[in-house]
């Protein structure tokens, strides 16, 4: 069977070349008569595999050296709770709420100390990003948190928060590696893998070295400790040692596509054609303010339930797979992620156009 179009928002579409290359690889890794998924996490041929991934992710990030990359489990979700207990020393965290994952870390922060929510785009079903630049920042916060790139809402953080000299932390789950950053305004950068980067079940955290301490909150169980992590190099228990090898094949591709600019550029130019077409369309609209709008995670609707419907249902049996929107927005959502091909979209926008002609 064909490869379909995969559009969905994660475990989402890898690159073709990673999945070919690690099929050829299954039964025998690089001569070692046995796969990635039987080796043992302390042979020699792993700690290659997972030092070439932190190698690779530095030089694609350009990394400080005074920040730990962190390969961990739980997804992005278990982090809500680590940032806290590790960060938490006043017992105080600052958090802007836009959109489902932001809401879940603010309402798990409150749980382990005094969580403000200083700004929200609840008001509007999260979409938009609310004006960042002179928020009421807390005197004595940890840290002013975000979720940059909001999956369900389509929005992104266009301009970073000004957090007036505070530690900033960000969840970039679905915008990881689809363009430049700029590692030294934040104090932890992290993000579940199974959207950009690897199969499902690796959450990566690069976090600045002054904010790993031995002084977290009482009760921090140890496999929630960033320094039990940062000091035995991710391997304190089995790593979820699969995905970080396909996370290592995806840098790879990554640095052999040009980079993070490259990588933009053409996240940007893919985006183009699906938001120029909502645009101009009379059937279908963009639910995202366009200052706005995410280059990854793109939502729509028709303004009617029952055609949103008939489009989803006849989107699959065109080969466009995973369009149905997030309950809670509705509609439809097409995420064009870093392994997603422009063709993908192409297509996509032609199959809504004749869709369009025949249900206007």
């Amino acid at each position: 069977m064909a490869r379909v179009y995969n559009f969905s928002a994660g475990p989402a579409v890898l690159p073709e070349e990673v999945l070919k290359e690690a099929a050829d690889e299954m039964l025998d890794y690089k001569g070692t008569g046995m796969s990635v998924m039987e080796m043992s996490h302390r042979s020699k041929a792993y700690e290659t595999i997972i030092n070439e991934a932190e190698a690779d992710l530095r030089e694609l990030m350009n990394i400080p050296d005074n920040y730990k990359v962190l390969f961990l489990q739980g997804g992005a979700s278990q982090q809500f709770a680590m940032i806290p207990m590790n960060l938490m020393k006043n017992g105080v965290a600052d958090y802007i709420v836009t959109g489902q994952w932001a809401k879940k870390a603010y309402q798990e922060a409150c749980m382990y100390g005094k969580a403000n929510k200083i700004a929200s785009s609840e008001d509007e079903t999260f979409s938009y990003i609310p004006d960042c630049s002179d928020l009421p920042i807390s005197e004595d916060a940890d840290y002013v948190y975000i979720c940059e790139n909001n999956t369900i809402y389509g929005t992104k953080f266009k301009t970073l928060p000004n957090t007036k000299g505070k530690t900033l932390v960000s969840d970039v789950s679905s915008c990881f590696l689809s363009e430049p950053v700029d590692v030294t305004k934040y104090g932890v950068i992290y993000g579940g893998v199974q959207k950009n980067i690897g199969p499902a079940g690796v959450v990566i955290v690069i976090i600045r070295e002054d904010l790993i301490t031995e002084d977290t909150l009482p009760g921090t169980p140890t496999m929630l400790k960033y320094k039990i992590h940062a000091d035995n190099d991710s391997l304190y228990n089995t790593p979820p040692a699969y995905g970080i090898y396909i996370c290592g094949k995806v840098f790879k591709w990554i640095k052999k596509q040009g980079g993070l600019a490259a990588m933009k550029e053409y996240n940007e130019k893919k985006a183009k054609v699906l938001y120029d077409f909502l645009d101009e369309s009379k059937l279908f609209k963009g639910t995202v303010r366009k200052e706005d709008r995410s280059l990854m995670n793109v939502p729509f609707v028709t303004g009617n339930e029952e055609l949103d419907a008939k489009f989803v249902k006849e989107a699959k049996a065109a080969g466009f797979e995973n369009l149905k929107g997030h309950r809670s927005v509705g509609g439809m959502r097409a995420s064009i992620y870093n392994a997603m091909p422009i063709e993908g979209v192409e297509k996509l926008v032609e199959f809504m156009k004749k869709f369009e002609e025949e249900n206007l």
